[in-house]
């Protein structure tokens, strides 16, 4: 899928790369010789994605199939070993991390997808067992491998594949994906302050449908934007942007960007369309419709009335509609 910025230049050319757990693809890489296959990833996500699967404790030389390992010790800075043997791990389980996640940032990843629970590359709620007898565990954890990788690209849209279950969620990750995806393009070699106006103003409701605060002081931002060193203004831009995105969006925000919306209309539709537009939006503000509804009606008469500054909104298409994100109430 490829689309043209305001500036000419085309967008799709790079691909867009997701890093994944292995087992996820339906790889059979886990201590029992299994898979844990995500239908959605392969089958939705994958059309869109070029996936870069990786699976640390098989990269270790653990083998397949092979002793369960878990995590022993402080949530801090735990051990990693065999549940059976008691093998630590730890130290080669660093060593290769470290190195794989060093080969990872060269590859210009827009998102990463883990596998819940795992003392490799669980995300959160991994168990950490004390190191006493009987001990109950700490399930306030996080694998060895995506403790280096969020910590190293903290940019980097992450999630585990058991939260992508959850609809809202789901739609926030493929939202940061997709516009990080942009947000690297942008500063790719020698950016040009233009193309840093034209993007903001292309995320403006993006941005308010997730966070008007982080669009305020994003705003400040570029309006010093020749005031700023380009590494500087570039690592401040990006940290907001990427935070902006990460609050969730609402029904009560995109009611209010979609409502601001509807006065770019004013002067092309009749009253009795301006108030069926907004008693739409006004439904899905109270649960009644999902986004989608609103959106194409919005998207219509945008589209009739050739009204370029909405039309060039990364709002009104921030992601491939196969992926069937705003189809939810």
């Amino acid at each position: 899928m490829k689309a043209s910025d305001k500036d000419g230049r085309e967008q799709g050319d790079r691909p867009i790369r997701v890093g994944v757990s292995a087992c996820l693809l339906g790889q059979k890489v886990r201590y029992d010789g299994g898979h844990k296959h995500d239908r959605y990833l392969t089958d939705l996500l994958g059309a869109h994605c070029e996936f870069v699967p990786v699976c640390p404790e098989l990269e270790v030389g653990m083998g397949v199939p092979r002793e369960a390992v878990r995590l022993l010790g402080s949530v801090e800075a735990p051990r990693m070993v065999g549940r059976r043997t008691g093998e630590d791990w730890t130290a080669r389980m660093n060593r290769c991390v470290a190195r794989r996640v060093a080969q990872l940032e060269t590859m210009e990843l827009s998102g990463y997808i883990l596998k819940k629970d795992s003392p490799s590359c669980g995300m959160e709620r991994v168990k950490v067992y004390g190191e006493g007898e009987g001990a109950l565990p700490d399930k306030t954890g996080r694998g060895l491998f995506a403790r280096a990788l969020m910590e190293r690209l903290p940019l980097l849209p992450v999630e585990e594949e058991g939260r992508l279950n959850d609809a809202r969620l789901r739609e926030n990750f493929i939202v940061r994906v997709f516009s990080y995806h942009r947000l690297q393009d942008l500063f790719r070699g020698r950016w040009k302050r233009g193309r840093v106006v034209s993007f903001h103003a292309a995320h403006k409701l993006l941005l308010m449908a997730h966070s008007p605060a982080h669009y305020a002081e994003l705003g400040r931002l570029v309006a010093r934007v020749k005031d700023l060193p380009p590494a500087e203004f570039r690592a401040r831009y990006s940290a907001a942007f990427m935070a902006g995105l990460q609050v969730r969006a609402t029904a009560s925000k995109h009611a209010n960007v979609l409502q601001h919306v509807v006065g770019y209309l004013r002067d092309h539709v009749d009253p009795a369309e301006r108030d069926d537009i907004l008693s739409v939006i006004e439904d899905h503000r109270r649960g009644i419709v999902p986004l989608i509804v609103p959106m194409t009606l919005v998207r219509h008469y945008v589209r009739k009335h050739a009204i370029a500054y909405i039309a060039d909104q990364t709002y009104l298409n921030p992601h491939p509609k196969e992926l069937m994100l705003r189809n939810h109430v």
